[in-house]
């Protein structure tokens, strides 16, 4: 490809590259540059590309995409938004694989992931078609899974993916995008059928410094779907609907909106609810507990009539729905005579959610397990500390991913949330504080290990460690028979 067909779309500023020169890629990273390769100097949160850009040169760019002249004497594209070129030459390098699919995305704080694989199932089941997933968890081409790396990939990465997808047969993707993505111009040109808002809690405000600029971020991608499907019931819609272009399409439980959950039950077996429309009515079964995952379906059942499926087609698809690694996952404890759940609550309003569903089906006391990640927002892990107090009868407080930061002073900060009349330790070092909880487990009770979900590992610093809960409580329980 010429450097010329690679920049379509692109209105550089200026340019001293030779057009006509043939590219053999593109990278931001100046370890991994080629020969021929185009070197993009992202002005990155941590390190500025800027800084790397002889480097780059030094292993064979031919060029330097930048929004300033390069004191380097260097061939340059100088462009306003090097985030926003990057995505227009991933889109053009892989073929705008893209326009031959049709694109669901999922935003908000809590139930991206959940919703997506619902939405994905729905697709599968109704449509008898393959359909692509990216997410926390992993991506997934049809049933193959690959690892994710983030949320949503970067740009380029999220390119070759959806060129992937749509060589392997691929007629719909369903994604999460996170409102880093949206900052960071990772989805920039992309053009979604439907966009699903959840809901807005407190989180990542290490990061976006208030949650009106938090709410806004999320808001852009409205800007770019068709149909807007929100969640009435959560008060941030309303902001969220101002970036909207296209339709819009609410859903609910206590708010009057165009999908409607009547005559909700929720029991340790699952969820159970009857979704009405102005036109349609469809029992809802899902065996999933917890209040909500009738605001995941709503969204899922919405983004689908959005796309033309009907309830009547739709809600059969739910009833036999695999659920979600890490997300009010059942751990096998055979002979024992209580339960361990695995969530991803990480945030005061998931955690609130999850102890509420808990509270729900538990025979005998809630118990929960759970810390706060390091280099993140402080300011909830008080909170937390005190919706574990109101919802759990027992609060174990541990680590997390506690990152740079000393994991004593993050369960300080805890800690200072939780009133003196609760019932609750601090136990060091997660495994320890999983034992501890299953030393002392009694009949009935749940066990609610927050925090985790579906990774594997623990952040110390700034390496990884193997972690896996359920490798944990396997060992345990083989230990303690």
């Amino acid at each position: 490809m010429r450097l010329k067909d690679l920049l379509e779309g692109v209105r550089p500023l200026s340019c001293t590259a030779e057009l006509t020169r043939e590219i053999t890629g593109v990278s931001c990273d100046s370890q991994k540059i080629q020969p021929g390769n185009v070197f993009v100097a992202v002005p990155g949160t941590q390190a500025d590309g800027r800084r790397y850009i002889s480097r780059a040169m030094a292993r064979g760019a031919c060029c330097v995409v930048c929004r300033e002249v390069p004191q380097e004497d260097v061939p340059y594209v100088l462009v306003r938004s090097v985030r926003r070129t990057l995505a227009q030459m991933a889109k053009n390098y892989f073929g705008d694989p893209a326009s031959g699919m049709t694109l669901v995305g999922v935003t908000g704080t809590n139930g991206k992931t959940t919703t997506t694989y619902l939405i994905k199932q729905i697709l599968e089941t109704v449509l008898h078609t393959k359909v692509g997933l990216m997410g926390t968890i992993q991506n997934m081409v049809g049933q193959r899974t690959e690892e994710a790396a983030r949320t949503t990939p970067d740009a380029w990465q999220m390119q070759r993916l959806l060129r992937t997808m749509a060589d392997e047969g691929c007629t719909h993707v369903v994604m999460e995008v996170s409102s880093h993505a949206l900052t960071l111009e990772r989805v920039y040109g992309l053009h979604f059928a439907v966009g699903v808002f959840t809901n807005l809690t407190q989180d990542h405000l290490d990061y976006h410094d208030s949650m009106e600029a938090y709410c806004a971020a999320k808001a852009r991608l409205f800007a770019q779907c068709d149909a807007a499907v929100y969640n009435e019931d959560d008060p941030w819609h309303r902001r969220i609907l101002a970036s909207a272009q296209g339709r819009h399409f609410s859903y609910g439980v206590t708010e009057k909106a165009s999908l409607q959950a009547q005559h909700v039950t929720v029991t340790a077996a699952g969820t159970v609810y009857t979704a009405v429309t102005e036109t349609e009515k469809a029992a809802v079964e899902v065996p999933i507990p917890g209040a909500f995952t009738v605001y995941n379906t709503l969204g899922a059942l919405g983004a689908c009539m959005a796309l033309g499926i009907s309830l009547q087609e739709s809600a059969p698809a739910l009833r036999d729905c695999r659920g979600v690694k890490g997300r009010m996952e059942v751990v096998p404890a055979p002979g024992k005579d209580y339960t361990v759940l695995i969530d991803y609550a990480h945030t005061p309003d998931a955690l609130e959610n999850v102890l509420t569903a808990v509270n729900g089906f538990a025979r005998g006391r809630t118990v929960a397990v759970f810390g706060c990640g390091g280099d993140r927002d402080r300011t909830k892990r008080a909170q937390m500390g005190a919706i574990a107090a109101e919802k759990a009868d027992v609060i174990i407080v541990t680590d997390d991913n506690p990152r740079t930061e000393e994991p004593r002073a993050i369960r300080a900060d805890i800690i200072a949330g939780i009133p003196d009349t609760a019932h609750w330790r601090e136990v060091p070092g997660r495994a320890e504080a999983i034992r501890f909880a299953l030393d002392r487990a009694e009949v009935g009770d749940v066990i609610v290990l927050c925090g985790k979900g579906h990774e594997t590992y623990q952040e110390i610093g700034h390496e990884k460690h193997h972690l896996d809960e359920r490798e944990i409580v396997a060992d345990y329980l083989k230990n303690n028979k």
